[in-house]
Formats: C-alpha cells, structure tokens, sequence
C-alpha cells in the first residue's frame, strides 16, 4: 500500500499543480513524500466539492449534493485522525502523514471549512473577508507544511500563512474569469462597486479593463505577504527552505505575468515555462543560501491568521 500511496500521490501534483511539483523535487525525499501526500489529499479534497478531476472539469451540480459530498470529507478527515484504516488513498495519505509529523487536526478541519464557504456561497464584502477565505483554503496548507519541515513557533508558522496567503491572492488574480464563468468571485464586493462591475458581469469582455485593474490590485496586495514569507526562510532546514523559495519565486513570477498583460491575461492561462522555472529554481537556491544570514524583519501590519484559543 505504501508503494501505491506515493505513486499515487506523486502522479496528482504532477498533474494537478506542475508549479508545486517542480518545487518539491527540491525537498528532501522524507520531506518530499509528506509533502505531495498531503498534496494529493488537498486536491482529492478539493476536487470532490468541485466535481472535478485533478483539478479540471468543474461540474456544477446541486447545492444539497455538494453539502453532503463536504460531509463525507468531514467525517473522513475525522476517522483518518481517529487511527480507522483508510482504503481511500488521499485519506491514507493524510493519516500517514499526520501520524508522522503529528499534524493538528483542526489544521486539516480548517482548510476544510474553505470549501464549506465555496459549497455555502459565501459572500465577500470586504479584503479582509476574501483574506479569511485565503487562510482557510491556502494559509493553513501553509500551517501544515510548516509542521512538516519541522518549523516551530507563532512567528514561523505566521510566515508559512503569509505564503500561503500569497499564493491565493495570485491564484485569484489569475482565475477571476474562469471562476466568474462558474459562478464564483473572491473578489470584494468593495471592490467590484469601486469599479462599477457587477458581480454577474466579471466574465464579459467588456469589463476586461476593469478586471485587469481588480487583479493588480490583488498581486499588489500579495507583495507584502511574499515579502513576510521569505523571512521565514531562516527557520527550515536549508533544502526546505530552497523547496519553498522556489515556490514562492514560481506562483509570485504567474501574478508578475497576470498584471503584465493587462486586459490581456485571460486570453489564455498564465503559467510559467520550464525556462522560467529553471530560473527560478536556480534563484531560490541562492535565495535559500542568504537566508543563513538574513535579519528578520517585523511582519508590519498584515491580516494574521485566528490564534486557537488556550485549553
């Protein structure tokens, strides 16, 4: 089974996420395999809510079939903690590797909650609500990573979130169209009113001026997150760290691009080559390396992630 869960995993992110993959070559193997498991079991979690495969396809079926396709990864989620013997692969994956590294459980149920605002419809108001959606579908995958790296502390772990805020806040910028074309923004209601864009409307070419601006802003908004997660560097162990300065220099080149090309940007998906990798790749390295000596900086006035309260 052990064989299988790592072929399995290894194949859902070089399929689903071809960034996140060439950057967790970079890993460490004992690293590496944690991290595309608790990949795979992201992206089956994902997927099922989306009626997706692998990240393509999206269906969109009935609230109520939704609700209770979430219920099932609940309950899953619960009984993989609880030590049940898992046939589904994505749940294996994720006992295994909250066995080994001794994942939280509210880690896993938090991200969790992200999907339950997809499946509720949730609306956005304001930056820090389309924040708090970042958090819950990305920020604490940054929390998980951070356990698996063996980072420790508040001030660590903040960091991890901030990258993992980051890559959503580019994620959105990218997807504004797409997800607009299925029903979905992230955006803030502010801002679309700001605008003069109706939410309905985000998908017509007309608004493209408009939705390029909205996507700048959102890539503006991710530089100081960016900028917070690479002083987290100082706190893994150096192979990690240049895993994750790569996957930083990789999703932040993608916003880079989004804003570059204007109205232009969802002609056809932004993505970056393997010259760009191969760059970046090479950067983070060097990044990594710096990070020895670096004199970390105060994180300054971001949105922070909700603290567990004391027992």
């Amino acid at each position: 089974m052990t064989d299988a869960l790592v072929e399995h995993a290894a194949h859902t992110i070089q399929v689903g996420s071809r960034s996140f993959a060439a950057a967790a070559r970079l890993f460490d193997p004992a690293t590496r395999r944690s991290a595309i498991m608790l990949y795979a079991w992201c992206r089956y979690c994902d997927d099922v809510v989306d009626g997706q495969e692998l990240g393509f396809g999206q269906t969109g079926g009935s609230a109520e079939g939704s609700e209770q396709r979430l219920a099932e990864l609940v309950e899953l989620t619960r009984r993989a903690y609880a030590g049940e013997p898992m046939s589904n692969p994505a749940f294996a994956a994720l006992q295994e590797v909250a066995q080994r590294h001794a994942l939280p459980e509210r880690y896993a149920q938090e991200h969790l909650q992200g999907f339950a605002m997809d499946v509720h419809g949730r609306e956005y108001i304001t930056i820090d609500d389309t924040l708090e959606y970042c958090y819950h579908v990305a920020g604490v995958v940054g929390l998980m990573m951070a356990v698996i790296m063996g980072a420790k502390g508040e001030a660590t772990l903040d960091r991890a979130c901030d990258l993992g805020l980051a890559f959503q806040l580019t994620n959105i910028a990218r997807d504004i169209v797409e997800d607009a074309r299925n029903d979905r923004c992230y955006l803030p209601a502010q801002w679309l009113s700001e605008e003069g864009v109706p939410r309905k409307e985000l998908a017509l070419p007309a608004h493209r001026p408009a939705v390029a601006r909205l996507a700048a802003r959102l890539v503006d908004l991710a530089e100081p997150y960016y900028a917070s997660a690479n002083q987290g560097l100082p706190a893994l162990p150096l192979r990690s760290a240049w895993a994750i300065a790569t996957a930083r220099g990789v999703y932040r080149e993608i916003g880079i691009k989004v804003k570059a090309r204007g109205a232009a940007a969802w002609d056809q998906r932004v993505s970056t080559s393997k010259g760009d990798k191969l760059r970046l790749v090479t950067a983070g390295a060097v990044q990594a390396l710096a990070s020895r000596r670096f004199q970390i900086r105060p994180r300054g006035a971001l949105w922070t992630r909700p603290r567990q309260p004391p027992c």
